[in-house]
């Protein structure tokens, strides 16, 4: 997979979203065909992350280890990969280093 360099015609939401002190930015986009994404960075901690929505974490840039909800052991993703997290659950994620530049892909 290729890392997503921009989207074209897209709705952006201005006000950041700011979780766990800072240690994560995102702002939202809305795509022409009504899709919702959301672009952002997460800073070097352990966080664990809540979805409601199925959800498609690309990478831009940085890596990051991530455990899935219920599972024992965490994979590492780099530029250019992404992994799916289902609806309703959760995911446990690590940035060591440099930040973590992601798009996240509802629905």
């Amino acid at each position: 997979m290729s890392v997503t360099a921009h989207f074209d015609g897209v709705t952006v939401t201005t006000q950041a979203s700011v979780y766990f002190d800072g240690k994560c930015v995102s702002h939202g986009i809305q795509l022409a065909d009504g899709s919702k994404k959301s672009v952002g960075v997460i800073l070097p901690a352990l966080l664990t992350f809540n979805t409601g929505a199925p959800e498609i974490m690309e990478c831009v840039a940085g890596s990051c280890s991530v455990r899935l909800k219920g599972e024992s052991d965490w994979t590492t993703y780099g530029p250019g990969q992404s992994f799916d997290v289902p609806p309703n659950s959760s995911f446990d994620i690590e940035v060591v280093g440099e930040p973590f530049h992601y798009i996240c892909h509802y629905g």
